[in-house]
């Protein structure tokens, strides 16, 4: 007889209280103001959100000169630079900023730095809209630089006034070196007064590495536009698990991946519904792996409030919780 086959499930796991505000800002976008609620970009990287948010009448553009003069358009959870907010307001659109407190923060930095006449060294995946957003409160001031080798002949004007930031869902382990390196070019090289990678995206990491190594195959729930997904996968491989893949849902499994293997490790980016991890797992336990043992290694507890525009009352600021952050199954 083989040994036994299971699954460890990987926690914390799947949505984050950034994410769950922004999708509950759609949703009661969509209550109070009534279908079509306009989003620019997706309102969170994770095809299945936004297809469920579609049929309850969210419109999706990619940018604003797409939304009908005066209607309401919320602002994904990646962030938007000034110029979004301008063109916005020239076109007398009522605005609702679903923008991730946590990427706020770093615009917030960036103006400030900017402000101070430093160079900005934004770590980060050129292209992708939190960058875009980022880089575009200070133009002038922000060099992105994409990976460890990028950042060995990134070019900077005085090296004595250089700091880094960082896109908020990278790898943590590649951003230090990305640093590192930027600090051996520029020994002056400025810190951010605190980690720009969100608790969220550490928190699915530290979870993964501690699976990895006893895996034969991690399945990492995410679609492929979610960078924090797409790191998980990464993260997993360079930690010992023998094979890794990523799939938005449970029919993307397929049997040769599991041809030999006893253990599989399960794990879900910041912008997935637990009901996709679970048709996962109910997938697994079809094929033999009902065996499931979660590994946690962090408590989340963090809530934001709602965006401004949809708070009402002191009871309307709790509708944005981390659901899943909270460890929910």
């Amino acid at each position: 007889m083989g040994a036994a086959k299971r699954v460890l499930l990987a926690a914390p796991r799947g949505y984050c209280a950034g994410v769950d505000r922004a999708v509950v800002a759609v949703e009661k976008a969509l209550e109070r103001f009534g279908a079509p609620v306009y989003v620019r970009k997706q309102i969170v990287h994770n095809i299945h959100v936004v297809r469920e948010l579609e049929e309850r009448g969210a419109v999706f553009v990619d940018e604003v000169d797409a939304v009908p003069e005066g209607a309401h358009v919320v602002f994904s959870a990646h962030g938007v630079s000034p110029a979004v907010l301008s063109a916005a307001s020239d076109r007398g659109l009522q605005a609702i900023d679903a923008t991730c407190p946590l990427v706020t923060k770093v615009h917030r930095e960036a103006v400030r730095f900017a402000r101070d006449d430093r160079e900005i060294l934004l770590i980060g995946h050129e292209g992708h809209e939190e960058v875009e957003g980022t880089a575009g409160e200070a133009p002038e001031h922000i060099t992105i630089v994409t990976s460890p080798e990028h950042a060995d002949t990134v070019e900077v004007r005085d090296p004595s006034r250089v700091v880094w930031l960082s896109q908020t869902t990278l790898s943590v382990d590649e951003t230090m070196e990305t640093v590192r390196r930027l600090r051996v070019r520029f020994p002056e090289l400025q810190d951010p007064p605190s980690d720009d990678i969100c608790y969220a995206t550490q928190n699915r990491q530290v979870a993964i590495k501690k699976i990895a190594a006893e895996t034969d195959l991690v399945i990492v729930v995410g679609s492929a536009n979610s960078s924090n997904s797409v790191r998980l996968v990464e993260v997993a491989l360079e930690y010992g698990a023998r094979a890794a893949y990523r799939v938005d849902y449970a029919d993307e499994i397929r049997q040769e991946w599991l041809d030999g293997v006893r253990t599989v490790g399960v794990t879900s980016g910041a912008s997935v519904p637990e009901v996709l991890v679970q048709q996962v797992l109910s997938s697994l336990a079809d094929a033999g792996y009902a065996d499931v043992d979660e590994i946690r290694t962090a408590e989340e507890d963090l809530m934001f409030s709602l965006p401004k525009e949809l708070r009402t009352d002191a009871a309307g600021k709790q509708d944005a919780r981390a659901r899943g952050g909270r460890g929910r199954s």
